[in-house]
């Protein structure tokens, strides 16, 4: 008996030494600035913390407060314009990325609450010439496409694209033509650009008119939401806030990826998003997408969430990216860290 426990002791000592290596081997491989950004103190003020966010390199900052019982709060740090030594501006458009997703998921919504699709129905049935080149098309539905569960290859992921994305988003599906599915529909999860493509040009299809003008008509003039836009062309560029690439000189503000928006308009879309105020009588039950959302194109990385506990939204914009992603990780903590302050002063105050 005494063997047996002195056994087990060696095992479990074993097992703590084990676990300790594998331990300091992860942190080891972890780049040491995101583990800084993991166990500094957290300071006292949002504005504390975005200050102390612009230290990981970063080259600007934009952080929108809006909770229930408060005026709106904007916090800032950094450069809207690095070379022009421009502070970064509370109201500055900037590039949204895939939170446009959300709102392509309410208007397929709204599609669907009029009768003029179902989410049942395939992609074969609005593109029957997809059959054969996008595997499985008289299987996925619209519904699958809106969840990321269709099994459509990401045409993001393939390298090709991103010789000249510019060029290229002209033709974008053609990346994700004859490839083999990820998987069969609705047997997996994997997040594809793709699905996006395709439910923007489903809107079209049905409503004779562009997507964009569909959620203008439908989701920004009833939401009042002035600043936000389709194009850099409807824009004046000085607005937009520049964006940084680390390992390059060049500001990527100038390339074109979609939707541009003030940090107070997507704000009001999310809240609106979340309280179900976008929605008209019957919708909010079908609506089948996330209602929180991040963004990141290069230059420009993006995160909206709505916050049931604390009923505040909080939106935070940052304009410098990099290959490896280690900035959008330090982007998911530096708003963890936001929300949690938000979170103890809201407690304080009860």
């Amino acid at each position: 008996m005494k063997k047996s426990t002195q056994k087990t002791s060696k095992g479990k000592q074993l097992f703590r030494i084990v676990l300790l290596v594998g331990t300091v081997i992860s942190i080891w491989f972890v780049p040491w600035i995101i583990v800084k950004a993991w166990i500094v103190p957290l300071p006292d003020t949002v504005q504390e913390q975005v200050d102390q966010t612009l230290t990981y390199g970063f080259d600007g900052v934009i952080v929108y407060v809006d909770q229930a019982g408060k005026p709106p709060a904007f916090y800032t740090a950094g450069y809207h314009n690095r070379e022009q030594q421009l502070p970064a501006k509370p109201d500055a458009l900037f590039k949204i990325a895939s939170i446009s997703k959300l709102y392509t998921a309410v208007s397929i919504t709204k599609l669907v609450g009029d009768k003029q699709l179902s989410l049942d129905e395939t992609l074969a049935d609005y593109f029957p010439e997809l059959v054969g080149r996008i595997e499985n098309a008289e299987t996925i539905t619209l519904k699958m496409m809106v969840q990321h569960r269709s099994g459509i290859p990401n045409f993001t992921d393939n390298p090709a694209y991103w010789e000249d994305e510019q060029t290229n988003s002209k033709t974008a599906l053609d990346f994700a033509l004859d490839l083999p599915a990820s998987f069969e529909p609705d047997e997996g999860y994997e997040y594809s650009n793709t699905n996006y493509l395709l439910l923007r040009e489903i809107i079209k299809k049905v409503t004779g008119h562009s997507h964009e003008q569909f959620i203008k008509e439908r989701i920004l003039i009833p939401l009042e939401l002035h600043n936000t836009f389709f194009s850099l062309n409807e824009v004046n560029l000085d607005d937009v806030m520049s964006g940084y690439y680390v390992g390059y000189d060049e500001d990527f503000k100038g390339n074109e990826y979609g939707m541009i928006a003030t940090a107070e308009d997507v704000a009001i879309f999310l809240r609106a998003l979340n309280d179900g105020s976008v929605f008209d009588a019957g919708e909010q039950e079908i609506y089948p997408y996330e209602y929180n959302h991040g963004g990141l194109v290069p230059g420009h990385q993006s995160m909206a969430e709505y916050h049931k506990d604390i009923d505040a939204v909080v939106i935070q914009f940052m304009n410098t990216t990099d290959f490896e992603g280690y900035q959008y990780n330090l982007l998911e903590i530096t708003h963890n860290r936001v929300v949690k302050i938000l979170r103890k002063a809201t407690n304080q105050s009860l």
